[in-house]
C-alpha cells in the first residue's frame, strides 16, 4: 500500500505534482498536524484517496460544525481508530504543553490520559476480533525519538508507553524539522515499530 504523509509546511511543489498524477497510487493520505486544512483538502481532491489527519499545537481545536475547524473530506483521528481495507489506523494528536493557554497541547500527565484512551479503544477493537494497530499517526514524536531539546518540541512520554503497548507496524509523526540539530535521521526502529518522521512529506510504501 502506498501512503502519502504531510506534516508542518506546505510543499508548494506538490500542488503540481498532485494536479499531474505525479501521487497515482497512492491510496491513503495522512496528515500528522499544523497544516492548513485547505492543503489537505486540495490533496484530497487531487489524489482521490481517504484522508485521516492529526490536529498539531497551531492547528484550531476540532469542530465538526465549523468548516474552518476541520478538513472537508478528511477525518480526525484524535484518538480515534478507523479501519482502512488494508490497516488499522490510530491517531494521536497535539504536542507537549509550552504555554500555559496552548491549543491542542498536553502535559506529559495529560498526554498518558489521553494515550489510556485510545488503549482503550484499541482493547476493545481486540476483544471484537478487530486485530492489532499497524499504523500509528501523531503530530508529536515520542520522548527521546527526533524530538529536541527545547521545550516546544520536546516528545511525548506517553507515546513511547502507547507503541510499546500497541506495537504498530509504523508510527508516523510530524513536529520537528530536519533543520534542528538533534534530526539526524527521519527513521527510527524502535522495538517491532519503525518510527518515521514525515516533514514535510513522504511517500511510503508498506506491505
Amino acid at each position: 500500500m502506498k501512503i502519502l504523509a504531510v506534516s508542518d509546511q506546505v510543499v508548494e511543489r506538490i500542488y503540481p505534482l498532485a494536479a499531474s498524477g505525479h501521487f497515482n497510487g497512492v491510496e491513503l493520505i495522512l496528515g500528522c498536524g499544523d497544516l492548513p486544512y485547505s492543503y489537505l483538502e486540495y490533496l484530497v481532491t487531487m489524489i482521490h484517496a481517504p484522508l485521516f489527519y492529526v490536529p498539531g499545537n497551531h492547528d484550531p481545536d476540532f469542530n465538526s460544525r465549523d468548516s474552518r475547524a476541520k478538513a472537508e473530506g478528511g477525518a480526525n483521528l484524535d484518538l480515534k481508530l478507523t479501519r482502512h481495507p488494508k490497516a488499522l489506523i490510530g491517531g494521536f494528536g497535539g504536542s507537549v504543553r509550552y504555554r500555559p493557554d496552548g491549543v491542542n497541547q498536553y502535559t506529559q500527565g495529560e498526554a498518558y490520559r489521553r494515550a489510556f484512551r485510545l488503549a482503550a479503544a484499541l482493547t476493545a477493537n481486540r476483544l471484537k476480533g478487530g486485530g492489532g494497530l499497524d499504523i500509528l499517526i501523531s503530530h508529536s514524536p515520542p520522548f527521546g525519538v527526533h524530538d529536541d531539546s527545547d521545550q516546544a518540541h520536546q516528545g511525548l512520554k506517553a507515546l513511547n508507553w502507547l507503541v510499546r503497548f500497541a506495537k504498530p507496524r509504523y508510527h508516523l509523526h510530524g513536529h520537528t524539522h530536519f533543520y534542528r540539530n538533534n534530526v539526524g535521521q527521519s527513521e527510527t526502529q524502535v522495538g517491532g515499530t519503525k518510527v518515521i518522521n514525515v516533514y514535510p512529506y513522504k511517500v511510503i510504501e508498506i506491505e
